[in-house]
């Protein structure tokens, strides 16, 4: 953060961080090591299920939405841009991608991804809060299902009410446009 900030900022930046000898109630460690990719079941960013099992079930996609202030950095869409590469959007899946700033677009649309998205037949919009809110585009039917890297998936969150929307990575949107489902991304590293 502060590499991307120092260049760009207008005043001198100076980190909060704990006195040397703070004391602290606890210490809580989480061993993440084996834990499968996860995804954020409709209607709640909190109803988390392994991917893999989700997966499963051949959950059907009608959209796929890859951007907006989250997970829409460069190192995100470089990745996704690496699983899509020798891929086609899978047929009926509309694949919307919205980079997180405009300095993101240029820097995509400099190292060539713009292209590789649209030829595989995605649509690569301005940087937007785009489909993440129902706004402008993406907005879904109510029998839809949306695959989406967003951070919220509440009812009417990208239209009506009774459209799903699972949250995940970037890879797992990705996956998730080639085969027409919710997909586990590590099948295509």
């Amino acid at each position: 953060t502060f590499d991307y900030l120092r260049p760009i900022a207008k005043h001198p930046m100076h980190p909060l961080t704990p006195d040397a000898d703070a004391a602290y109630e606890r210490t809580v460690e989480i061993n993440v090591d084996g834990m499968p990719p996860m995804v954020a079941c409709p209607y709640s960013p909190d109803n988390v299920r392994p991917l893999p099992d989700v997966a499963r079930e051949h959950i059907r996609v009608d959209q796929v939405f890859l951007g907006s202030c989250t997970n829409a950095r460069i190192e995100d869409i470089r990745e996704a841009a690496a699983l899509l590469k020798g891929h086609h959007i899978a047929p009926g899946v509309r694949f919307i991608v919205s980079p997180a700033s405009t300095a993101i677009y240029h820097q995509c649309l400099t190292e060539g991804l713009i292209e590789l998205f649209t030829d595989a037949g995605a649509v690569f919009t301005n940087s937007s809060c785009s489909a993440c809110f129902g706004g402008n585009m993406g907005i879904l039917a109510p029998d839809e299902v949306c695959a989406s890297s967003s951070n919220r998936n509440f009812p009417g969150r990208m239209g009506p009410k009774e459209a799903r929307i699972y949250l995940m990575s970037p890879a797992a949107t990705v996956a998730a446009a080639i085969r027409g489902e919710i997909a586990d991304p590590r099948e295509y590293l």
